[in-house]
């Protein structure tokens, strides 16, 4: 993601490889913290595991269009085949999504950022 700021930033084209169908979740990183300590001092999680991470699901796609929406942006997309980006064999997984149920459960942590609010914040601290 601050791949795609930095160059929204700069007005710069925005690279996505291959068509940007790919799905993922992005988790601010205090919420994956709060999460991790949480974990830590509850006595009730001991042994077990738990997925951390966001909430709504993106495509690479949408991502960068909201990324050029909320910066002002000229930029525009580019399009790369992964076979021009990475060498024969590489294989993307086509969604990474969590599923957070389990942690809500145990220890009633979720996500407190937004995925806008993270590109708020990734956009702000790039600027300075």
């Amino acid at each position: 993601m601050p791949r795609f700021i930095k160059a929204a930033l700069k007005n710069e084209d925005i690279i996505i490889y291959d068509d940007g169908s790919q799905s993922r979740v992005f988790c601010h990183v205090k919420d994956a913290v709060r999460a991790v300590l949480l974990i830590a001092d509850t006595d009730s999680t001991i042994g077990d595991y738990f997925n951390v991470g966001g909430i709504g699901e993106v495509t690479i796609k949408e991502l960068a269009e909201r990324i050029i929406s909320k910066t002002n942006s000229q930029s525009k997309l580019k399009f790369i085949p992964y076979s021009e980006a990475y060498p024969s064999g590489f294989e993307d997984m086509q969604r990474r999504v969590p599923d957070i149920s389990k942690i809500k459960t145990a220890i009633s942590w979720e996500p407190t950022h937004t995925l806008d609010s993270i590109i708020e914040g990734v956009s702000a601290s790039l600027k300075n």
